[in-house]
């Protein structure tokens, strides 16, 4: 599934932004898009916690391969050894857990999310052990599809920053969000675009 504002979205960008512009041009190949799957992405988001995009990829492969049906009564089941032969720390293997009976006693509100805005949404899904900020962003940027969603945190998204705006200087959190100001409403768009700088497949959770 991907965003019906994604033409709109980037036409407005280029418009805005010479450098913006110029990574939509080169980088023409695919768009955003949500699995559809709320679980697996979050499955995704915890995997991908402080990794690198390709070593989050090998891991989600093998686990992929090792558990073909990636549900919260299959994961929160799961052997261990099986999921620590994936990759997996024993501290993300704690979260999946965790995660997993959230949905399996209906401890959030699913049917609310899409009523719901970006900052209710987020508070709601760090009370997940192991979500904070960083995974419920990408989360509303990958299965929710939000549009202007900026995890400042991020690290790729603070190297492609410094790369394409300051010279390949050292950016801050200040220096981010007066940049970003530019991008709204898509900003969400704009994160991607930059991701998309950095690494040879895109960006999935």
């Amino acid at each position: 599934m991907n965003p019906a504002y994604w033409q709109i979205a980037t036409h407005e960008l280029a418009m805005n932004d010479p450098v913006m512009e110029g990574l939509i041009q080169q980088y023409d190949d695919a768009v955003l898009r949500s699995h559809g799957n709320a679980f697996t992405t979050l499955v995704r988001s915890i995997i991908g916690q402080q990794i690198s995009v390709k070593a989050a990829e090998r891991v989600w492969q093998k686990m992929a391969c090792a558990i073909p049906d990636i549900a919260p009564q299959v994961i929160y089941g799961a052997d261990e050894d099986l999921l620590r032969q994936c990759g997996l720390s024993y501290r993300k293997i704690g979260y999946l857990q965790d995660l997993s009976l959230h949905f399996m006693t209906n401890k959030l509100s699913v049917s609310e999310w899409d009523l719901m805005d970006d900052e209710a949404l987020i508070d709601q899904l760090i009370q997940i052990k192991g979500i904070g900020r960083w995974t419920a962003e990408m989360f509303l940027i990958f299965h929710m599809l939000r549009p202007n969603i900026f995890p400042v945190a991020d690290i790729g998204l603070q190297r492609a920053i410094s790369m394409h705006y300051f010279d390949s200087r050292v950016v801050n959190k200040k220096n981010m969000l007066e940049l970003a100001q530019r991008w709204k409403p898509w900003r969400s768009v704009a994160t991607w675009y930059l991701w998309r700088s950095l690494d040879p497949l895109p960006v999935e959770y």
